[in-house]
């Protein structure tokens, strides 16, 4: 079987094991439990180191914890930082490696994707793309190391593109997506709370319309999970906003971290 090597493990997350495997468990259980007994449709998480974008990462990945045992698959989707691409890509390996050990690409999920007219099989778009990795040794601490994945790189494609896709992928209750998005690059910290409070509006009322491209880096992926949410009538709830300064970063040149959770509106709240 081809696996996708790590590409930024040692770099945007511990390269050890153990460690990383305590850290992000630590992250996750800094996370108050989630209000709602609904099982999310999806979930919206930044992509940057742990250093910096851990906190927020959790707070998303901790929406999953409860379902554990009952998500049966997880398509990722991230934007393309590395690769000119039009549409979407998935891969043809058979894995992604992690130092927790290979994450299997769902192959039922990636047929139902290859034949949709914006997706293309190229590992290409993959190879050094870290939106995506960054997101998996969550999933594996947080669901368990044998749920299946799709890894989608969205390129320059329409809502309506990757709305379709979802709606294909997430017919089944039991699958679930993350969305993998900064907000807000390199402003200072007070401009960069200023443009993420509209980003976070915007998102919060699925009006994907209201969002230009320097306001996410997964600006595709981020439009598209809108248009399904609006499609389906589903509910989009901000968790949490905040920037690399809040953990240590220069205050002067910030990125943005938001986390988002996406569910049926018929959610029962436990307090």
């Amino acid at each position: 079987m081809r696996v996708r090597p790590a590409a930024v493990a040692g770099r945007f997350y511990p390269g050890d094991p153990d460690a990383l495997a305590a850290l992000v468990d630590a992250l996750v259980a800094n996370v108050p439990p989630p209000r709602r007994r609904v099982r999310p449709v999806a979930v919206v998480a930044p992509h940057a180191g742990y250093r910096f974008s851990g906190p927020v990462a959790a707070t998303a990945h901790a929406q999953l914890a409860p379902w554990c045992g009952e998500v049966a698959g997880v398509v990722v989707l991230g934007p393309a930082h590395f690769t000119s691409l039009r549409g979407m890509a998935i891969p043809s390996v058979g894995a992604f490696a992690t130092p927790l050990g290979p994450v299997p690409v769902d192959a039922d999920a990636r047929a139902v994707a290859a034949g949709l007219s914006a997706v293309v099989v190229d590992d290409e778009p993959h190879a050094g793309e870290h939106s995506i990795e960054t997101q998996l040794p969550f999933l594996i601490r947080v669901l368990g190391p044998g749920v299946p994945v799709l890894p989608v790189v969205v390129g320059d494609t329409p809502p309506s593109a990757v709305a379709t896709l979802l709606s294909g992928l997430l017919g089944a209750a039991s699958t679930i997506a993350v969305v993998s998005t900064d907000l807000s690059h390199y402003l200072n910290r007070a401009q960069a709370r200023e443009r993420d409070t509209h980003t976070a509006a915007a998102v919060v009322d699925r009006n994907g319309d209201a969002l230009r491209p320097g306001d996410a880096c997964g600006f595709h992926p981020l439009r598209g999970l809108l248009r399904h949410a609006a499609d389906r009538d589903l509910v989009v709830e901000q968790l949490q906003l905040a920037t690399s300064a809040d953990t240590g970063g220069d205050p002067r040149r910030v990125v943005g971290y938001g986390a988002f959770l996406c569910q049926e509106a018929t959610g029962e709240s436990t307090g």
